[in-house]
């Protein structure tokens, strides 16, 4: 049996026009307000590889810095990337990437913070993509088996819905 809630047939889906064509959601009556959202996700690797990593020993260089960056300039391009996001003026992009030798790997965390109209779910979870696809793209000389996983939205503060967080952290 599915867990899933079967939408109202009522309540129509904000990114579809009344004939069922994909749309981005007009928030130009929306209130401004300070909203916040942080992801996260990990890299699966063997222990050598994190080491390797941790030591500073990749090929390619800064594994941990690089894959930062990464995920700081993904959520500045999340409405270049996904066709109805709506481009947002981001006011903090935090990334951080830390060793986990109980995965092991690491972990990734972006929280975004803008005050806009819609929140900046989508920027969180792009940068956590993005940076996780960049430190697998650095390090996959020392091992290409390394597996992304676990990427999911944390908590959202904000906006009409307000404050949400995952019940399953």
């Amino acid at each position: 049996m599915s867990n899933s809630t079967p939408l109202d047939p009522i309540t129509p889906l904000t990114h579809l026009d009344s004939q069922g064509q994909a749309q981005m959601v007009d928030v130009s009556t929306k209130d401004e307000t300070v909203r916040q959202a942080t992801a996260t996700g990990a890299v699966y690797m063997q222990l050598s590889t994190l080491a390797a990593i941790a030591a500073g020993n990749a090929p390619k260089g800064d594994v941990i810095g690089t894959a930062r960056l990464a995920g700081i300039m993904a959520a500045k391009q999340t409405s270049q990337l996904i066709p109805l996001c709506h481009p947002l003026p981001l006011k903090k992009i935090e990334v951080t990437i830390e060793p986990d030798r109980d995965l092991p790997g690491y972990r990734i965390q972006a929280t975004v913070k803008t005050k806009s109209e819609t929140g900046v779910e989508m920027e969180a979870l792009t940068a956590v993509s993005v940076a996780a696809l960049t430190l697998y793209d650095m390090a996959k000389a020392l091992e290409k088996s390394m597996r992304i996983s676990d990427i999911q939205l944390l908590e959202k503060i904000g906006g009409k819905s307000g404050h949400w967080q995952t019940p399953n952290p």
